[in-house]
């Protein structure tokens, strides 16, 4: 199945994008497709990319642009003729760098959620002790029910099954404590649930359980996950530049640095959200991979290659079969 990638997501569109492109020209070829101004992404390919498809958009979900029912009918954009293509069984998979909201609002309108699901939830992989860990959601819900956080445990714990190869991941859920009867209402009415659902769930965690490699799966509210995940790439980046500023302080400490630049080059790398390049949107009805907005090609390239993993390894079958098995039970409320 081919990959779809939008080639005017990022804030420096198409530049980014093309680059990746012709990246993996050599490695994808005809299993790649860019979406965007035709004229232009042909003119900046050449022929350094000829077996890349490229689909003509007229029109782009800029950053600025804001969710209404008049941006949805935009079906000329970009992100809405690539989703259909997925849609279409064209292409397995959609990857952007563009507006999160957008991608997010014109996923659901194209592709719709998957049967049983409540909410779809974006997923990141954490780099933590001894490996990495899913956490999900970082941002598509501000608020949630506690049925939400269930099935975010499911869907998590599939991902972790399927991407990083984890047999019967442990499911943690993020809270200020790590006592059951801990943390908001909301964390105290899923814990039960999470309990009872035969996933294998280790209770709370606070961020320092996160981070020390206690669970493979950390389940959380939007808002709270994308603080988190805020929080972290911030910390991450302070490390890596004050290290970087300590090691060209003096003449020994440069020494020192250029004795310990594996170690160091190792520990950026691990640090890198451009490793992973984009978060996955778990739960609606096609694989969409959502990434920074100032993604440079490595990262784009690093998204593509987590969409063709997870095309690879039938995630989205997995998800559809492990849903009707756990979840049939959950009836969406009303106001759901």
């Amino acid at each position: 199945m081919r990959i779809v990638l939008d080639a005017m997501g990022s804030d420096n569109h198409p530049g980014p994008e093309v680059e990746a492109a012709i990246e993996l020209a050599g490695s994808m070829g005809e299993n790649l497709i860019l979406v965007g101004d035709a004229a232009r992404l042909k003119d900046m390919l050449g022929s350094r990319a000829p077996k890349v498809e490229v689909v003509n958009a007229p029109d782009v979900f800029e950053m600025s642009d804001h969710i209404g029912p008049g941006a949805l009918r935009r079906s000329q954009n970009s992100m809405g003729i690539g989703l259909d293509l997925v849609k279409s069984g064209e292409a397995g998979a959609f990857v952007t760098a563009g507006n999160t909201a957008g991608a997010l609002a014109i996923a659901l309108a194209r592709l719709g959620r998957l049967q049983g699901v409540l909410r779809p939830a974006l997923t990141v992989m954490y780099p933590v002790r001894g490996g990495k860990c899913v956490a999900l959601d970082i941002g598509a819900n501000a608020e949630c029910k506690p049925e939400y956080l269930l099935q975010f445990g499911l869907m998590g714990a599939v991902y972790a099954e399927q991407i990083l190869g984890v047999g019967t991941p442990r499911v943690g859920l993020i809270s200020n404590g790590e006592e059951e009867g801990k943390g908001s209402d909301l964390v105290k009415a899923a814990y039960p649930l999470l309990a009872a659902s035969g996933l294998n769930f280790v209770g709370n965690m606070e961020s320092k359980e996160l981070f020390g490699g206690h669970a493979d799966v950390a389940v959380t509210d939007g808002f709270t996950g994308n603080v988190l995940m805020k929080t972290a790439e911030a910390v991450a980046k302070l490390i890596t530049d004050r290290l970087r500023e300590e090691l060209m302080a003096s003449p020994l400490t440069k020494l020192g640095g250029l004795l310990s630049r594996p170690a160091f080059r190792s520990l950026r790398k691990d640090l890198d959200p451009a490793e992973v390049g984009a978060a996955t949107l778990l739960g609606v009805n096609g694989l969409v991979f959502i990434g920074h907005g100032r993604s440079d090609a490595r990262a784009i390239i690093s998204a593509v290659k987590l969409a063709q993993r997870s095309v690879d390894v039938g995630l989205l079958a997995s998800l559809r079969t492990r849903i009707e098995q756990g979840l049939s039970q959950i009836k969406s409320p009303a106001t759901g």
